[in-house]
């Protein structure tokens, strides 16, 4: 463990899997196998040592903050109220962090203190690609402002302030757009993950009529995962040629156009595609926020989480 001036505590991950003391492991293979995103290699090493303190130690933080709210609730002379401990995970384009969500989702829905655990990602609140064409935005979608952040924003303080239901659009990945009309049901959970590009901007993507708090003021947890940018290239040249093999040869895929190339003019425009797009929207507007999450996940060239960096208190 490396504990130095800068604000965070940093652990090799061999010294983070002693974190983990007794908590059990509740998945194997197959589960795993349903988790991990396409061209990731997450192995249940890895989930042990990892991802088994990760949820442990979020275990211990939503159950002291339930405590807190109980305590203010009978200081207050209320009913005790469920309000949903809110966790952010943000990264680049490639780097893993559906995987990772869905892994943690997991895991911390096996604890007894916190069963209900929802995984939201927001690529939902996306502008639909009409939207995004009339605005002359399509080339910009991922950036802050292909976001509709009031929106967002708006949905993630339903969230917190415990009311009963509250709806998130859709977004389809085969359809590269937001399904009209299709919305996903959060009913007060105990733990709600919001996954996505820009979840810990504290910008508003030079949007105007948007709220003064930012998503990110909701969160009580962020998690950031991080990797080397010629890693986050290479992976996504590797995730596209995947998905030229699959989900591309669907006829009503979005990119079912690059479903015929070959693989070296596929490789071509998949670096097109990150030089134009990825790689700026992640210098400009993703990789700055590193710095505001609680805990850092940093990856090496083979994809799996090689140190841990915590944010001291």
């Amino acid at each position: 463990m490396n504990s130095n001036s800068s604000r965070y505590i940093s652990f090799a991950r061999e010294e983070w899997s002693r974190l983990r003391a007794a908590t059990p492991l509740d998945l194997d293979e197959w589960d795993l196998a349903t988790l991990r995103g396409l061209n990731e290699e997450v192995f249940l090493d890895e989930v042990v040592e990892v991802y088994l303190p990760l949820s442990r130690l979020l275990n211990l933080y939503v159950s002291a903050t339930q405590n807190l709210y109980r305590v203010t609730d009978t200081f207050l002379g209320k009913p005790t109220s469920k309000v949903p401990y809110v966790i952010g995970i943000a990264g680049s384009v490639a780097v893993g962090k559906s995987t990772t969500a869905r892994i943690l989702r997991a895991l911390l829905a096996h604890w007894p203190d916190h069963p209900e655990v929802d995984l939201i990602t927001t690529d939902g609140f996306l502008y639909p690609n009409q939207v995004l064409e009339e605005r002359g935005l399509m080339s910009r979608k991922g950036f802050p402002e292909s976001y509709d952040v009031k929106r967002l924003a708006r949905f993630v303080s339903d969230v917190k302030s415990g009311k009963p239901e509250v709806a998130a659009p859709v977004y389809s990945h085969l359809a590269y757009d937001v399904l009209p009309g299709e919305t996903k049901l959060v009913r007060q959970p105990d733990v709600m993950i919001l996954e996505g590009l820009n979840v810990l901007q504290a910008e508003n993507g030079g949007q105007r009529d948007v709220p003064g708090a930012f998503v990110s003021d909701f969160f009580d947890f962020s998690i950031y995962v991080d990797a080397e940018d010629a890693n986050l290239e290479r992976w996504y040249v590797d995730r596209f040629l995947a998905l030229r093999d699959t989900v591309f040869q669907d006829k009503d895929s979005y990119f079912n156009r690059y479903a015929s190339l070959s693989t070296e003019e596929a490789k071509k425009v998949a670096r097109g595609i990150w030089a134009e797009i990825n790689g700026p929207n992640l210098a400009q507007n993703i990789k700055p926020t590193r710095e505001r999450a609680h805990l850092i996940l940093k990856k090496g060239p083979d994809h799996s989480v090689r140190t841990v960096e915590l944010r001291k208190l």
